[in-house]
């Protein structure tokens, strides 16, 4: 459908989703009476674990909790924060200076590029990539410098390359791992080459770390932080969405050099007034309590992939298992290449029942792939990879 243009500048800079193409043929589907199994948007379908939500319906019974907060986040929680990093990375920060709650991630990152990115500054951004990602910057005014993610083995003299070749030089480094879309995983090595990196093109470098616990196979996805000296260059953004199952709650928080920390700090207490005060006193319960519900998270969200998997290889869709992320970055198979990965998912939509993601949605890099949200049952994704298996038979590829 055609969009009339829009008179406003900022807006101009931002194309529709291509993701709400495949969402209106599926809502479409659903009201002509078909079972789409959605596999597109990275939505948790569990709920949050009961402890949190208890202390969250008591906080609210509170009346003091009713009035406005504040736009940096309780102490309490900014506290809760810091121990978080020093239980599990053997890091200190300060929770007034070097810690501050966001409305989720997004919020956090958004605010976080208006707060430190003006016009002419540069952000080098690698793609495929989580769309805020680009798009923050847009927001904030800044240009953005795509970067190949792959072959990721040689993607930081990619970037290097990159910073050598612009005048003026990039400001800021943007990165993600686990890796939202591509659920590509790094090592500490990696880590510490980046660290090196910034700090030698003196870059502010900005890790979104929310798939931080979501991990499998004995694989434990490394903080910047992990890094001596990286609070010189970094910070950390986190969100409680996918741990602990709470992404309609829109608690993050960003962690890490005080510099662009106070920026943020001092951008929000224009912008807002922090989110609804239970909520925070819930997050600290959240952060300080007991956190087997954030393995049994894990487990499931393992045993989901094992499943889809099992049933892609099924359909004759060899894919590779990720080893993290709530997704799968499949390849499209060589038959429909030249399809594109939009095209390729209403075919899956249309006639398999099945909703995935577009991986030109994340940048003409992702054109070739589309992504799996490991977010229905597996009763339902296997219920899905026989509707792929039967689409591939239809087309003659599937055994």
């Amino acid at each position: 459908m055609q969009t009339e243009p829009s008179p406003y500048h900022l807006i101009q800079r931002l194309p529709p989703y291509v993701f709400n193409i495949v969402n209106e043929l599926k809502y479409k589907a659903r009201r002509a009476g078909d079972d789409i199994v959605d596999l597109g948007m990275g939505n948790p379908d569990q709920p949050t674990p009961q402890h949190i939500v208890d202390k969250m319906v008591e906080a609210t019974r509170n009346p003091r909790n009713h009035r406005y907060s504040v736009s940096r986040g309780i102490y309490r929680l900014r506290v809760a924060i810091c121990d978080w990093y020093q239980r599990r990375y053997g890091v200190e920060f300060d929770p007034d200076s070097e810690a501050v709650v966001t409305i989720g991630s997004k919020e956090g990152l958004s605010h976080l590029m208006m707060a430190v990115t003006g016009p002419g500054d540069t952000v080098i951004v690698p793609e495929p990539t989580y769309p805020i990602h680009s798009y923050s910057v847009v927001i904030a005014g800044g240009d953005v410098r795509s970067v190949p993610m792959f072959p990721h083995e040689t993607m930081l003299d990619r970037i290097r390359e990159a910073i050598e070749d612009m005048w003026p030089r990039p400001k800021t480094l943007l990165l993600n791992y686990p890796h939202n879309p591509t659920t590509v995983s790094v090592d500490h090595d990696f880590m510490t080459e980046v660290v090196a990196l910034a700090r030698e093109y003196e870059l502010l470098l900005i890790h979104d770390f929310a798939y931080a616990d979501i991990t499998f196979d004995g694989y434990e996805a490394p903080s910047i932080f992990s890094v001596p000296g990286a609070k010189d260059v970094a910070v950390e953004l986190f969100s409680l969405s996918k741990s602990y199952n709470m992404a309609g709650w829109r608690v993050g928080f960003v962690v890490g050099n005080p510099k662009p920390i106070n920026a943020l700090i001092r951008l929000k207490s224009y912008m807002d007034y922090g989110m609804f005060q239970p909520i925070q006193i819930a997050s600290i319960i959240a952060l300080n309590g007991p956190q087997d519900c954030v393995a049994k998270n894990r487990e499931l969200y393992q045993s989901r992939r094992d499943t889809l998997i099992r049933g892609l290889h099924r359909a004759g869709w060899n894919v590779e298992p990720p080893k993290s992320t709530m997704f799968v970055w499949a390849p499209i198979p060589e038959p429909f290449r030249e399809m594109g990965s939009l095209e390729f998912s209403k075919m899956l939509l249309l006639e398999g029942k099945v909703a995935v993601s577009p991986g030109i949605g994340f940048g003409k890099h992702g054109d070739d792939f589309v992504r799996i949200a490991l977010v229905e049952n597996e009763q339902r994704i296997q219920q899905a990879t026989r509707g792929i298996r039967r689409v591939f038979q239809q087309h003659g590829l599937a055994p």
